[in-house]
């Protein structure tokens, strides 16, 4: 934690990205919650790569995922959010009506989605929130006109940050630059917004390739448009396993906190799976899904840094 405090501090004095910033001023120092699950450290043969869920896994997630859909008393966050993005007009009404309004697009998204043919539809989110100002805009309950995309992508990190802080979960950097050195190819498949990459690079100064992740291998649910547990989000991560690694799904070992979007489905794609339970706000056992029922992880662990023992 000092060392990202110094990092938070050194930023400040020089010229970074803007979202970047919005993180580091609005998150946080987090401390993950214990949790009631004792690890399962069983020894994973024939692992050959590496892929991660991010909110609850790789990073702290205030809400226990991504915040802006599940957020609930959001009312005085909208609103200022709305202030330091430079809307004007009755930001207070604003607040009340656009958190329902958010409600009711992203309802619209996925059910436009699913008729489309999608099983589990993704919003994004820049989209939602650009129709959610037209509209405020067009009932004058905001002032102007032609919001640019940069003052509305403003708008949707001010507010995630405040409904959903994150913070990078203890031995993230740590256990990734291990598996980095070990020559694992590393991945990502997680429900995500455009602003869950610049969590990395605000708090490492190091983007994700840097980091050591192949950007090819990094699935991210706002591009698909679908959201875990879809079936088609793990076999792509597999396809650029396959081409750029010659790495099958069948030697790759998925880390999730989520019986069922994580365990679940890494496993129905053929990937061995680990359970991240070190968070008390983002453990998912589902133990009421009767998909979940009769799957176990490969393995749990409690830190990340058990899990270089492991693989």
């Amino acid at each position: 934690h000092r060392d990202l405090e110094n990092r938070r501090d050194s930023k400040k004095m020089r010229d970074m990205d803007p979202l970047e910033n919005i993180i580091l001023k609005n998150c946080p120092v987090l401390e993950p919650l214990p949790t009631n699950i004792k690890a399962q450290l069983n020894k994973l043969d024939g692992v050959k790569a590496v892929l991660f869920d991010v909110y609850g896994t790789l990073v702290i997630s205030g809400s226990g995922d991504v915040g802006t859909a599940t957020a609930i008393d959001t009312e005085e966050a909208l609103t200022q959010a709305l202030v330091v993005s430079g809307f004007e007009g009755d930001l207070e009404k604003a607040g009340v009506i656009g958190k329902q309004m958010l409600k009711e697009q992203i309802l619209a998204w996925h059910q436009a989605g699913r008729e489309a043919g999608a099983d589990f539809p993704e919003v994004e989110i820049t989209k939602v929130w650009l129709k959610i100002i037209e509209t405020l805009c067009n009932t004058e309950t905001l002032r102007g006109r032609n919001h640019g995309i940069e003052k509305i992508r403003r708008l949707a990190l001010e507010y995630e940050c405040r409904v959903n802080p994150v913070h990078p979960m203890p031995g993230c950097l740590e256990i990734l630059d291990q598996l980095k050195q070990r020559n694992f190819p590393l991945g990502i498949v997680s429900n995500a917004q455009f602003y869950t990459p610049l969590i990395f690079s605000a708090f490492f100064e190091k983007n994700l390739e840097e980091i050591g992740f192949d950007p090819e291998c990094c699935i991210w649910s706002f591009r698909e448009l679908k959201a875990k547990p879809s079936a088609d989000l793990f076999p792509k991560a597999g396809k650029f396993l396959k081409k750029n690694h010659g790495v099958e799904l069948s030697e790759t070992v998925y880390v999730g906190n989520d019986m069922l979007n994580d365990v679940y489905t890494a496993q129905q794609a053929g990937c061995k799976t680990v359970l991240f339970a070190g968070d008390k706000r983002s453990l998912r056992m589902r133990e009421t899904d009767e998909r979940c029922a009769k799957i176990k992880p490969d393995a749990v662990i409690t830190s990340l840094d058990q899990l270089s023992g492991i693989i």
